[in-house]
Formats: C-alpha cells, sequence, structure tokens
C-alpha cells in the first residue's frame, strides 16, 4: 500500500525530473523522453522513474543510458530543488504501457473491422 508521502514525493521527483530533462540535461539521446510515472520506496530511499521514448528499440535502450549516465546530476540537482533529507537513489525503467496500449487499440480495430 503506497503512503500519502509516498504519492507526494513520487509526484514532486516526477515534476521536477520532467523540468530537469527539459532545461538542464543536455544529452541529444533524451530529447524524446517522457516521465510517466514515479514510484518511490517506503522508505523513501529509491525511486523508480518510468520514462517512454519516441523511437526505435535502439534509441529505446541509448536513451536509458543516457538517463543512467545523467541520474547522479539529477539527484544533485534534485538535492539544490527540494528539501528531503535524502534524495532516493534513481532507477530508470522503460515504460511499456504506451505501446501495450496501441496494440490493444489495434486489436480492438481489427474486431471492428471483421
Amino acid at each position: 500500500m503506497t503512503t500519502r508521502r509516498q504519492e507526494r514525493v513520487a509526484d514532486l521527483l516526477q515534476e521536477e525530473i520532467s523540468d530537469l530533462l527539459q532545461r538542464k540535461v543536455r544529452d541529444p539521446r533524451l530529447e524524446f523522453v517522457t516521465v510517466t510515472a514515479v514510484k518511490v520506496s517506503h522508505d523513501l530511499r529509491h525511486a523508480r522513474v518510468y520514462v517512454s521514448h519516441l523511437g526505435s528499440e535502439e534509441e529505446q535502450q541509448a536513451a536509458l543510458a543516457g538517463l543512467q549516465h545523467a541520474a547522479g546530476f539529477l539527484r544533485h540537482e534534485l538535492r539544490a530543488r527540494l528539501s528531503l533529507r535524502r534524495v532516493p537513489e534513481l532507477t530508470f525503467v522503460l515504460d511499456e504501457s504506451i505501446e501495450r496500449g496501441q496494440r490493444i487499440l489495434e486489436l480492438l480495430h481489427q474486431i471492428e473491422g471483421s
């Protein structure tokens, strides 16, 4: 069960990481990255950051590598921006829910067409 504090911290992290990726990170691999969700552990020490990326499989993997490379910089910037006792360790995960949703829509359209 997720606590209210976890939800608040996750929402705050999602907003700030999105802003940092847009304004501060200058890695071309991260141009089409969108933060879709953040899940924070109960002890608030770890955050799983779900991202989507428009592009091929290779571009998505390159974007994940770029995010892992930028994790230290992002934590440093978050520490300066947020009033948290401890900024969580960031783990980036490719969010495949958008692709799954598109696949479901395609299947539904095929069913309607037949």
